[in-house]
């Protein structure tokens, strides 16, 4: 079902980079991936117990199934031909068809599962994994609507819900999963609505908000879960709830929503990463854009509601991005405008400080998205967005390979960590961390940049820390033979850079500095093991 990594794109990955054929590649697997993880939720629904999913629950579920099946027939509209209409594709009487995975054949007669749904849906691919040659898939306003990063976190949490079994009626699991279910209907509203389809459906406010992803948010009257019905007809939503006036929205080309109303917030974005590419979604209205608590993320999990302030500063270092990426090597934009789906605004941490300092994070089950605090510069938000698609790009690839079969367990030394990683988290870091050292020595190759002596400082402090990283990567017996071939040539680029070194001051430093890190993280290592037997 999924496609084989060629060996040809398994060491481009290896060098950090990545050509059109492997990205794309890497992006086509992950819709994919999307595509089923969809599937899965309408049949754990299914399969559930009534206590976990009622009755009324699964035919709504299946209701707004037949919706997003009826968009997804309908194409793209044509450059080629400006008179098409989206929307003509589909008729009223396909909602009454048997509803069916977005993309997949209609089954032949008789060819049903017990839910009325096709028997081959959860075992045939879709059309985008097709034996053939790698090419990006069709774009329409379905496709592009499920395939946002921040539908994954939902449907994850739809699946943890319904796996968990019954719970008391009224506790915080039970009530978390008619949230997460009832959030699908707005998703399919979505979707049928940027696709041009009319439709009347009721809607369910969270908190007194009602999200339509990429759309924007309605405040209602009242606080709570409140029901909000939605009509869309001629590219217009009328939002109709009880004790408020009616909210009329307006659908934009793309991201967003305008209307005159003070209840309604509409999606921001920001222009394409270059003239040709679409906007950017800068998401600050998602319900599912909030980092899981837990150690992996510390305390990056609280998202940001932009003002206007913040809003311009993301702005302003945006329009630099596209020119600060192409200072660091011409595959560092084209790998942003490969991957790169949406922003996600983050509250800056206190421990941040100021100047040039971030945070950010990527999630794996929100492949495209890119977490991060208001960037203080375009060259600040360039270094964060090859960061953090380093990382979107290895566990793309892991799930297609397997690199190697280490465990859990964290005992490794990273030089840019104070706790011990485990050997994936060791992996992963230095990964990033070859991008970013390969980024700054491109930049610091530029001779008229303003700010060169900067980038070799950080080239020299990124390539210090993985050479401390890789012997314990190479050296491991857990490689697989294809995560060998991965990690050798990781080696194989970083000792390329001695081409083109640091200045010997920037060295110097860089190579204290991991020392220092090194003595510091062995010192608390032996504070942290128990006193030798007397």
């Amino acid at each position: 079902m999924f496609p084989v990594v060629p060996d040809r794109a398994l060491l481009e990955l290896a060098r950090s980079e990545g050509g059109p054929d492997t990205l794309t590649l890497l992006v086509r697997d992950q819709d994919t991936r999307r595509l089923l993880l969809l599937r899965a939720v309408l049949d754990a629904a299914e399969a559930a117990e009534r206590s976990v999913c009622t009755a009324a629950q699964k035919v709504r579920l299946r209701e707004d199934w037949a919706l997003l099946t009826e968009a997804d027939r309908i194409p793209a509209p044509d450059a080629r031909n400006p008179e098409q209409r989206r929307g003509s594709a589909g008729t009223r009487t396909d909602r009454d068809a048997t509803p069916r995975a977005p993309g997949e054949r209609p089954a032949p007669p008789g060819e049903r599962s017990a839910h009325g749904v096709p028997a081959h849906a959860t075992s045939s691919p879709p059309p985008a994994v097709a034996a053939g040659p790698v090419t990006a898939p069709p774009a329409n306003p379905a496709r592009a609507r499920l395939f946002h990063p921040l539908t994954g976190p939902w449907a994850r949490s739809c699946l943890r819900g319904l796996d968990a079994g019954p719970g008391p009626a009224g506790d915080e699991r039970t009530r978390r999963l008619r949230r997460d279910l009832a959030h699908f209907s707005a998703i399919a509203a979505v979707v049928a609505a940027g696709s041009g389809i009319p439709f009347t459906t009721r809607l369910t406010a969270r908190d007194g908000v009602l999200a339509l992803p990429s759309l924007g948010a309605l405040h209602t009257a009242e606080s709570g879960d409140v029901p909000v019905d939605v009509t869309c007809a001629e590219g217009r939503l009328v939002l109709r709830q009880a004790g408020a006036p009616d909210v009329s929205v307006h659908l934009e080309s793309g991201v967003g929503a305008w209307s005159g109303a003070l209840a309604w917030t509409p999606a921001h974005a920001l222009p394409g990463l270059t003239p040709t590419a679409p906007p950017m979604p800068l998401d600050d209205l998602d319900p599912y854009r909030e980092l899981p608590s837990g150690p992996r993320y510390g305390n990056l999990n609280t998202p940001l509601a932009l003002d206007d302030a913040e809003r311009k500063r993301w702005l302003q270092a945006w329009s630099g991005a596209a020119a600060a990426l192409r200072s660091g090597g011409a595959q560092r934009l084209a790998e942003a405008g490969a991957l790169l789906r949406c922003l996600v605004p983050l509250e800056t941490p206190p421990d941040v400080g100021t100047g040039r300092g971030s945070c950010s994070a990527t999630r794996r089950e929100a492949f495209g998205a890119l977490l991060s605090s208001t960037p203080s510069d375009p060259v600040t938000l360039a270094a964060t967005l090859v960061h953090e698609l380093q990382h979107a790009k290895l566990a793309a690839l892991s799930d297609l390979v397997t690199l190697h079969r280490a465990g859990p367990e964290a005992r490794y030394f990273a030089p840019w960590r104070a706790d011990p990683r485990p050997y994936d988290g060791l992996l992963q870091g230095t990964y990033s961390h070859l991008a970013m050292a390969a980024f700054h020595q491109r930049r610091a190759l530029v001779s008229s940049l303003p700010d060169r002596d900067w980038a070799w400082a950080q080239h020299a402090r990124y390539r210090a820390q993985v050479g401390a990283a890789l012997p314990a990567l190479v050296g491991s017996p857990d490689l697989t033979v294809r995560g060998r071939r991965f990690v050798d040539e990781m080696a194989a680029s970083y000792e390329r850079m001695a081409e083109h070194p640091a200045p010997r001051g920037h060295i110097a430093r860089a190579q204290a500095y991991v020392v220092s890190a090194r003595a510091l993280w062995a010192q608390r290592r032996a504070s942290a093991l128990p006193p030798p037997n007397e």
